[in-house]
């Protein structure tokens, strides 16, 4: 099934960080049973997948082994039978147990850079997979990230990234794309990446945003010194991009984003129901 179908427009991605580290929740799921009851509300408050984390991404993170992103996510998924489940990671060695564990997509920042393995393994188990562009890594992606043109350069990434992930036997249909709100963008950046997301929808693969909480939305409030946005910036933005033509929008905060999105929607459509 093609991923707009099996995730049609629009769909919120609950994030689940198993983590100590990540920026917003680090350390708040670190007990699988937590993180697997707070998977499950995700889904109760409406999400249409939930994005399982076991290694942060965030600016300035330290890498963590396989070993270790294994023993984190493991039991997590095990405890998700019954979920759409996707797991970010960029390693091949995790994908492959998250998959057989029932995860249905591969959320790889790197986009297929990160692993040798991981578009073989995506095509060996028809997965969907999402393709995200980052300038640099974690750990040095926000020294003074610099772009002549954002939007086209990160258009031309995702279209350069996702031919390689067709010539690697990964069904097209199968395929996302993110733009990678805060991977080695300054805060105007990834505002124009959202101003102008028209340019990378007509790619013609759905287009996915993260920017729920990310410290742009503090500095666009006049908190420069907050790492972390409030919901009601992450909502605003949430419509905006949906409004501009995102598939599926990656939130912490589900219900409220899912409430305003179906708002967005309905005076889209310009009547109550669908």
């Amino acid at each position: 099934m093609p991923i707009d179908e099996r995730f049609p427009r629009p769909t919120v991605m609950g994030v689940v960080n198993v983590t100590p580290d990540s920026f917003s929740d680090g350390g708040e799921l670190v007990r699988p049973a937590d993180a697997i009851a707070w998977a499950r509300q995700l889904v109760e408050k409406g999400a249409g997948l939930v994005d399982i984390g076991g290694e942060s991404t965030r600016p300035g993170a330290d890498a963590v082994s396989v070993e270790e992103e294994l023993r984190r996510i493991e039991p997590v998924l095990a405890g998700l039978e019954g979920v759409a489940v996707s797991i970010d990671t960029s390693k091949a060695a995790v994908a492959e147990r998250a998959l057989e564990l029932g995860a249905e997509l591969v959320n790889d920042v790197t986009a297929l850079r990160g692993d040798a393995s991981m578009a073989a393994l995506v095509a060996e188990h028809g997965a969907y997979v999402c393709l995200m562009h980052m300038q640099g890594e974690p750990r040095t992606m926000q020294e003074s990230p610099r772009y002549d043109d954002v939007v086209s350069e990160v258009a031309a990434f995702l279209e350069e990234r996702l031919a390689f992930a067709v010539s690697e036997g990964i069904r097209e249909e199968l395929v996302c794309l993110d733009p990678g709100i805060g991977f080695g963008k300054t805060p105007d950046q990834n505002l124009e990446l959202v101003r102008r997301l028209d340019r990378l929808v007509a790619i013609g693969r759905p287009i996915v945003v993260g920017f729920s909480r990310k410290s742009t939305l503090a500095r666009v409030l006049g908190d420069s010194g907050s790492s972390r946005g409030t919901v009601a910036a992450s909502v605003g933005v949430a419509v905006a991009a949906y409004e501009r033509g995102a598939s599926i929008l990656r939130a912490h905060d589900v219900r409220e984003t899912i409430e305003a999105i179906a708002v967005a929607a309905a005076v889209e459509r310009g009547t109550v129901t669908a």
